[in-house]
């Protein structure tokens, strides 16, 4: 893919569903990929364990990835960390599960962006993709979770995507005249080996009826930091079988 090659590109939860298979294929594209996240199954190069959560830590981080590198061309917010307790029904979330996982996911996301975007406004370039998802951007369908032992879509999270949509607009106003683009993928559903009934009613629903595999979200984040998406800034590219367009 054009324009990604020896780039230096921070990807956080680089060990997840998601993010493995964005490391996976970023790395077969030749980035000089830096890989963030709590534990590693395996050993690479340019490995960095950060507790995303902790600002101190992610502030040695993107010192640690400066000194090294001396510049950051990409990030990618994937990360997604979150309570024992997610996933309880509406009902039964208490207000410090909600403010802790605002917490762990949308000010993570603000932090990392505070701390790279003046490096990247110093060099005129570079390019952030924030991970969102449909619940993001259009109410839940809920008949997908019926029959399925209570299975649930968590109320902050369709809270926390949002903001994560919107901030990545206003990053976008905010340093497009410095030459720097900021971007969202939200993904649809994406197969995990999650309950049976539930995989039949979400696929049921998409118009492509299947979930996405979690390789398929890869190749739209990896466009959005190539220079092949250079006129492209404060989109919320929507990686989901169609399900937003119904």
């Amino acid at each position: 893919m054009k324009g990604l090659k020896n780039k230096v590109v921070i990807l956080t939860g680089s060990e997840g569903l998601i993010g493995s298979a964005i490391r996976d294929f970023l790395l077969k594209e030749s980035v000089t990929l830096v890989e963030v996240d709590i534990a590693f199954k395996e050993s690479r190069e340019n490995q960095f364990t950060c507790d995303i959560t902790n600002p101190t830590e992610v502030e040695g981080l993107i010192k640690m990835v400066l000194d090294k590198f001396g510049r950051i061309d990409g990030l990618v917010n994937n990360a997604y960390p979150r309570t024992s307790d997610w996933g309880d029904k509406f009902e039964d979330v208490s207000l410090e599960s909600w403010s802790k996982n605002v917490e762990m996911q949308l000010n993570t996301c603000f932090q990392l962006c505070q701390l790279v975007l003046p490096f990247m406004k110093k060099q005129k370039s570079g390019a952030v993709i924030n991970v969102s998802s449909i619940y993001g951007v259009v109410g839940n369908d809920f008949t997908v979770y019926e029959n399925t032992g209570g299975m649930t879509s968590p109320a902050a999270y369709s809270a926390i995507k949002g903001g994560v949509v919107n901030f990545t607009r206003y990053l976008a106003s905010y340093y497009g005249s410095f030459g720097v683009r900021i971007n969202c993928v939200s993904p649809g559903g994406v197969f995990n080996n999650q309950n049976a009934k539930f995989v039949e009613q979400f696929e049921h629903k998409v118009p492509l009826k299947r979930m996405a595999k979690p390789e398929e979200i890869a190749p739209p984040v990896a466009f959005l930091l190539s220079d092949n998406a250079s006129y492209i800034t404060g989109h919320n590219l929507m990686v989901d079988g169609g399900w937003t367009a119904i």
